[in-house]
């Protein structure tokens, strides 16, 4: 059985469906149920067997159409101006908070708003009056600083694309502990990306270091061979190197054997 990964425009996720239409190829796009209806999505891959990923009973509707299509259209204009209405209404209620998007499910049952915040907002009465305008279901959902960096895009401290805006489907944990390992500057404006939390990279080669780390000594222990003795002040894993400071304050560099080191 191949398995079938559309993406939907409101939702950075991919989503994962058993292959039950023979023309489910590449760039296709489809009509799926999702937990908010029928929607309109795009086939960005076909895969063998991958049982884990499927997601609930839901399944892939049908090939799209013309008419999927031109409502598909509509739904993405309604849903731009659905977003100046709604910007209005938070000024109105004085609410701190910012739309990122809204979205229509493909049969308008539903729209969508996603907005950023500082902290948790009582929308109770702007979806109120959203749902009095747009007569249909509103659901006003809150996403991470994170996410919006996703949706918005930008260039990184490397001069490359954002990795979440060009290949990462889902989020990794990243802690400070993965900079010390690499013994990186902890200065904020060094280690945290655009978006403001820490780089996504850093968790890209900790493994590496980690590993790297147990068979070096750490900073700040004794050394005592071949002859030098001292304290270790400073490590280059990639030169396999170690600097040595001896007790009138001579350093010496020092290489290591990698694969012997303990």
């Amino acid at each position: 059985m191949k398995v079938v990964v559309v993406k939907f425009d409101d939702d950075p996720n991919l989503y994962y469906y058993k292959e039950e239409i023979f023309d489910c190829r590449m760039n296709v796009t489809v009509i799926a149920d999702t937990s908010r209806g029928y929607q309109f999505g795009k086939v960005v891959n076909v895969i063998d067997d991958y049982k884990s990923k499927i997601d609930n009973d839901y399944k892939i509707i049908r090939i799209s159409n013309k008419k999927d299509y031109k409502q598909y259209l509509l739904n993405i204009k309604d849903a731009n101006s659905a977003i100046e209405k709604c910007k209005e209404l938070i000024d109105k209620f004085g609410l701190s908070m910012s739309i990122i998007d809204a979205n229509y499910n493909l049969d308008r049952s539903q729209l969508l708003f996603r907005f950023v915040a500082d902290s948790r907002v009582d929308f109770r009465d702007l979806a109120k009056e959203l749902g009095a305008i747009f007569k249909t279901r509103i659901e006003l959902r809150q996403i991470g600083i994170r996410d919006k960096a996703k949706e918005v895009g930008g260039m990184g401290p490397c001069g490359r694309k954002l990795c979440c805006a060009s290949f990462l489907n889902e989020f990794d944990s990243v802690s400070i502990n993965m900079a010390k390992n690499q013994s990186l500057s902890l200065n904020p404006t060094k280690i945290n990306g655009v978006c403001g939390r820490l780089l996504c990279c850093l968790k890209y080669e900790n493994d590496n270091y980690s590993e790297m780390k147990e068979k070096f000594p750490s900073i700040g222990s004794n050394y005592d061979k071949d002859g030098i003795t001292g304290k270790v002040v400073s490590v280059d894993y990639f030169n396999k190197t170690i600097d040595i400071k001896d007790e009138n304050g001579v350093v010496t560099k020092v290489e290591v054997d990698y694969d012997s080191e303990e």
